[in-house]
């Protein structure tokens, strides 16, 4: 998927790359056992915590970025009539144009 923003882009390379490494992590460390020492043992679990704060980070990032420009995939009443109309277009030169042209939602009482 390629992304218009270079900052999400960044975000998806990062996350896809965490994920990996936390993975592997992971792995070695159900199918080789803790290693004895005390020090290897912290320093793998706060690289471990570490990409997770990272991975949770950008998974917020990408989240809200696609809060912002996508549109909803359902299509039934109710939840149409929650969506904010102004937050289907991410240009904000589209929003005035189409401002207009929107019809008004009505809720049925």
């Amino acid at each position: 998927m390629a992304d218009s923003d270079s900052t999400i882009a960044w975000h998806r390379a990062q996350l896809k790359r965490d994920r990996q490494a936390l993975r592997d992590i992971e792995i070695r460390r159900f199918r080789f056992g803790e290693t004895a020492g005390s020090k290897a043992r912290a320093e793998t679990l706060r690289l471990a915590a570490d990409l997770r704060r990272k991975i949770t980070a950008s998974e917020r990032v990408i989240g809200n970025y696609e809060k912002q420009t996508r549109r909803p995939l359902t299509t039934d009443s109710r939840t149409l009539a929650s969506v904010r109309w102004g937050n289907w277009d991410s240009a904000p030169c589209n929003n005035r144009a189409l401002e207009a042209e929107r019809p008004s939602v009505r809720r049925a009482s």
